[in-house]
């Protein structure tokens, strides 16, 4: 057998291993900023809140903007588009405002309401007139007014005020 004497001289034997620092921690070290990071997180967790709220709050828009571009791509008779944009403008209305202020106006107090609600005098001076006298014409009105009329519907829909 081999003699198995520890080597007196190793200069490997005497070595310290080197510190390591500390690890870095991820959270802040003052108060102020574990504040402000915080204060950033509810702020973000209140915008988010309040996008969803605002996005419900319009799902009837993007609902009734999505049935207007379903009707206003048919290709229906004048008459018949100007029965649907009657009705989308009904149940537009019926969904937002009170059943009870929306559902008995008729004519004259209709468009007047529809301008109340938007801004400007379209429905009642305007191509918004079709919306009430259109269905009772013997002559359908012509594309370019029904083109109007969609456009004016729209615009309705995007930006009435509650």
């Amino acid at each position: 057998m081999a003699d198995v004497r520890p080597i007196a001289n190793d200069p490997v034997a005497g070595l310290v291993d080197i510190p390591l620092p500390r690890e870095v921690s991820l959270w802040p070290d003052t108060w102020a900023s574990r504040i402000a990071i915080g204060v950033a997180l509810v702020a973000i967790v209140a915008a988010v809140w309040q996008f969803i709220r605002h996005r419900r709050a319009n799902q009837y828009r993007r609902e009734a903007l999505a049935e207007l571009a379903r009707v206003s791509r048919t290709d229906t008779a004048p008459g018949e588009l100007l029965a649907q944009l009657s009705l989308l403008m009904r149940r537009t209305a019926l969904a937002v405002f009170p059943r009870e202020q929306v559902a008995p106006l008729a004519g004259a107090a209709w468009l007047a309401f529809l301008d109340r609600t938007s801004s400007g005098r379209q429905f009642s001076e305007g191509d918004g007139r079709l919306l009430a006298s259109g269905p009772y014409e013997q002559t359908p009105p012509g594309r370019a007014e029904l083109r109007a009329l969609v456009v004016l519907v729209r615009k309705w829909i995007r930006g009435h005020h509650v």
